[in-house]
């Protein structure tokens, strides 16, 4: 995985959710270098999106080190990358850990979210990690094309679940818990074909870090990862061909980043002897791009 040219095959996927097992090379989830530690033994972590992309990464890597997991997915859409997903978490989980679950959710929606919350604190009794990592994207030419409808549906996704996952998940966490929030390289640079999309993310790290601020009494620890191109369904879903076999080519490490290459800060961040004075604050796997934040 080092620097170097690379590029992607053709293809197109006509609806989002993107469906990882459909693309053309899957998205890596998981290395043989990684070397799990119990950095999450006896955790119980919620993982919004987690059935692809970099929740799937995310999902495997704190199930090898020892978490129990809960990821939300889109029925309908999701339902064969949630399968898989679950057989690769019971096949990277910790002998103690509790058998993981899926829960299908459309997270856009207070309601939902509470149900979400319910079902694992009723399964599991409390959340000690909770990871807000669904997210949606499209690209316009211009403001003018963003109406009413399309930036509801892309900000509930993208931040008003955050808000709504949050508020009812804080109620069964403690101290020594942690929120971590999916943002983007977008938040910090701009993004002229993606403008409600990189709204959302510039939101996302307003919302870290005044939550931090909010929990730092409660000894709950609140940060974000911000990742750069990264290889998920999101992008063929999103762009066209041209674009998505030239994706990742335009940051200083000259290709897209893979899923496993991201889940890392997540494990870094949710581990209390790894992160435990780092509150607020964003990690930066983005091939390296300077953000200067």
């Amino acid at each position: 995985m080092a620097s170097g040219e690379q590029k992607f095959p053709r293809q197109k996927q006509e609806t989002q959710p993107g469906k990882e097992h459909a693309m053309d090379p899957v998205p890596q989830f998981t290395s043989p270098n990684y070397k799990p530690s119990n950095k999450l033994q006896g955790k119980i972590a919620l993982i919004t999106g987690g059935d692809s992309g970099i929740g799937r990464a995310v999902c495997n890597l704190f199930a090898l080190e020892g978490a129990t997991v809960a990821f939300t997915y889109v029925k309908g859409q999701e339902d064969k990358d949630a399968e898989d997903t679950l057989e690769m978490i019971n096949r990277a989980k910790a002998s103690d850990a509790r058998e993981p679950m899926a829960i299908p959710a459309d997270v856009g929606y207070d309601e939902n979210c509470k149900k979400v919350v319910d079902e694992v604190v009723n399964r599991y009794g409390r959340i000690d990690i909770l990871i807000n990592n669904a997210a949606e994207q499209y690209e316009a030419g211009s403001v003018e094309e963003i109406d009413e409808k399309r930036l509801d549906r892309v900000f509930r996704t993208n931040i008003f679940a955050y808000f709504f996952m949050a508020r009812h998940a804080l109620k069964h966490m403690k101290e020594g818990s942690s929120i971590i929030n999916t943002t983007s390289v977008t938040a910090y640079k701009g993004s002229a074909k993606l403008l409600d999309y990189t709204a959302t993310k510039g939101a996302i790290v307003a919302f870290t870090r005044g939550l931090s601020l909010q929990l730092a009494s409660r000894k709950i620890r609140v940060n974000g990862v911000a990742p750069g191109p990264v290889w998920t369904p999101l992008i063929p879903a999103s762009f066209k061909e041209d674009e998505t076999c030239q994706f990742g080519e335009e940051v200083p490490m000259k290709r897209a980043g893979q899923p496993i290459e991201v889940a890392p800060s997540y494990v870094f961040l949710a581990c209390n002897h790894c992160s435990s004075y780092i509150t607020g604050q964003v990690l930066h796997p983005n091939g390296g791009t300077i953000v200067n934040a």
